[in-house]
């Protein structure tokens, strides 16, 4: 199972002088506290919406809770995301148990899945080659592969900008069928404890629905609940990257390599409990296993180390942030509405 360590620094002098002061702050050193916190919570927001599920007596009024279960299933996801960070516990296996629990068990995601892909995410951020974040997929994120696109995908690619959003609601359904066709490319003895526990996740989601509602009920609030969920993570994702620097040959370090194809949102704490820390991507990327609530303390640490350096270190607030983002997917399309 592959982990979440940052990548070799090459020409790593630019960034040894801030992991050492990284280190010396303490803020590499475990937060157990907080994630007992973290977790102990959105178990029980999660336990009090299902209760409020199955107390609702089938009323249509209850695919309303679809909308704070959406909410939890993206905490959960978050912590899902540190586990395969190391960013909770300090052995392995303690973090691949959380990550199979809040994955595969919780969500139906794979965790085995999601830790791979984001692995060479972090490895090369936004690399068309070598990022599968920024590959030809429903949505493209270049000139080049905007242009080989034909018949529907060339008309998504031509008007993915206005898109964007609307498509993030089948994000929730995409994960899932992601989870279930690369099952069958993971080592034998993951493939059947993930297969396992996303049986487990089918069964108690559906016996919970039948159990509290009627069938057409239960499709609207199981369609209203995905919808959301991917909408939610699409939001969290969506500011980090796009339309950053895509690196093209260019030989950089690790400290450039991730500084330059990341952006931060500004915000306050809503901002960092909605994005699930998330908005700090630059610190985030730089050191993988920082615990999530210290991202916050190293961001004037890394914005005066690239101050220093002159590397151009990139905020934006929340709304910024999307708006960048939707521009750069509208100028890639630009050939093809020209044409």
């Amino acid at each position: 199972m592959p982990t979440l360590a940052a990548p070799p620094c090459v020409g790593g002098s630019e960034f040894a002088p801030l992991l050492r002061l990284a280190k010396e702050r303490g803020l590499l050193d475990r937060r157990t506290g907080f994630y007992v916190r973290t977790i102990t919570f959105n178990a029980l927001a999660l336990a009090a919406t299902w209760a409020g599920v199955l107390l609702s007596g089938g009323s249509w009024w209850v695919v309303l809770l679809a909308v704070p279960l959406a909410v939890f299933s993206g905490r959960t996801a978050f912590i899902g995301h540190d586990a395969g960070h190391q960013q909770i516990a300090r052995g392995r296996a303690a973090n691949r148990v959380l990550g199979l629990i809040h994955g595969d068990l919780l969500l139906g995601m794979g965790y085995g899945w999601w830790n791979d892909k984001h692995n060479r995410h972090h490895a090369n951020p936004n690399h068309v080659d070598k990022d599968p974040d920024v590959e030809v997929g429903a949505l493209v994120w270049t000139r080049a592969q905007a242009v080989q696109r034909h018949g529907f995908a060339r008309y998504l690619a031509k008007h993915q900008a206005r898109l964007f959003f609307p498509m993030l609601l089948l994000e929730g359904f995409a994960l899932k069928l992601a989870t279930v066709l690369d099952l069958r490319r993971r080592p034998p003895r993951d493939r059947a404890v993930e297969a396992v526990l996303l049986a487990a996740h089918l069964a108690g989601y559906t016996a919970l629905l039948l159990t509290a509602m009627p069938v057409g009920t239960a499709v609207a609030f199981a369609v209203l609940h995905h919808a959301l969920f991917g909408l939610h993570l699409g939001c969290s994702f969506a500011p980090n990257h796009k339309g950053m620097a895509m690196p093209d040959g260019q030989r950089w370090g690790h400290l450039r390599r991730q500084v330059l194809t990341s952006r931060d949102v500004r915000g306050g704490r809503i901002t960092d409990w909605l994005l699930g820390g998330l908005n700090y991507q630059i610190e985030h990327h730089l050191f993988p296993s920082m615990p999530r609530p210290h991202l916050r303390l190293a961001q004037p640490l890394v914005r005066e180390h690239c101050r220093r350096l002159g590397i151009a270190y990139t905020e934006a607030g929340l709304v910024e942030s999307y708006a960048q983002a939707l521009r750069h997917m509208h100028a890639v399309g630009a050939p093809l509405r020209a044409g």
